[in-house]
């Protein structure tokens, strides 16, 4: 839907063209993901939840299940929602929304976000394989994974197809502290790794700025004498009122005046 919903407001025809050719697969891998799920699960218990025979919803919250069912499931939510068919949720039942979907509708700063969204998928396919130990769903996975690294390298290409593609937005930013580094978190140490790992890519060259007190004071608003403070104690028989108001009028007796400014 990400990949998808950009290629619709895309008005350049090649990136419209790839980001439909991404999204398309996408919907494949929903597919093959959903029947690996359902063929790992054809003939467990789970499959059978509706069946009469066996009853194993009533073992389920019995509590009579083996302990590595338990484990799988962490709860009884995915058995509830979809039995042994593919759901979309996450693993604790709360059901997909349009709100994962990453887009602010810039080129530039869309593909940064599926850049970072396709290595994110890499990584996650990366422990499903380590924790699979079905060779077939394994084989499968191996191959998602890979289109995941194919996605990355040709969101890459495209971004670098822009000439102008730093920063993402078209607004050009302050050149006075484009290239600058802050050196706020090395506690008055002489040598920041950070600053030197940076300056060493040779991408641009920057200056250090050490941190320090400084700075004019702002510029007030007009004053306003009517609500100007007095830096004079104001008592009243002993009595330090939180208003200008008379004891009798905070204790309702009285009540309440404006009074005329004495300034």
């Amino acid at each position: 839907m990400r990949y998808l919903t950009q290629g619709w407001a895309e008005s350049d025809g090649a990136r419209r063209d790839l980001l439909h050719d991404i999204g398309t697969e996408e919907l494949s891998h929903l597919e093959m993901i959903g029947q690996i799920i359902t063929g790992l699960l054809k003939g467990t218990k789970s499959a059978m939840i509706d069946e009469a025979d066996g009853s194993y919803l009533g073992e389920l919250v019995d509590g009579k299940h083996e302990k590595y069912e338990e484990l799988a499931w962490n709860s009884a939510q995915p058995l509830l929602a979809g039995g042994a068919g593919l759901r979309l949720t996450d693993s604790m039942g709360a059901p997909w929304t349009a709100a994962y979907i990453d887009t602010i509708g810039h080129p530039l700063s869309d593909l940064r976000s599926n850049i970072a969204a396709e290595a994110r998928a890499k990584v996650v396919y990366d422990r499903l394989i380590k924790l699979c130990p079905d060779a077939g769903a394994k084989d499968a996975l191996m191959f998602l994974m890979t289109r995941e690294v194919a996605h990355q390298k040709m969101f890459e290409s495209a971004l670098a197809a822009i000439e102008a593609n730093f920063p993402s937005s078209n607004v050009a930013p302050n050149e006075k502290f484009t290239h600058m580094y802050f050196d706020e978190s090395t506690n008055g140490e002489k040598s920041s790794p950070g600053f030197e790992m940076v300056q060493a890519q040779g991408l641009w060259n920057y200056e250090i700025s050490e941190p320090h007190a400084g700075g004019r004071e702002p510029e007030l608003p007009d004053a306003k004498p009517s609500v100007a403070s007095s830096l004079r104690t104001s008592t009243d028989g002993g009595f330090v009122p939180t208003s200008r108001a008379t004891k009798a009028e905070i204790a309702g007796k009285e009540p309440a005046t404006l009074k005329p400014s004495k300034r």
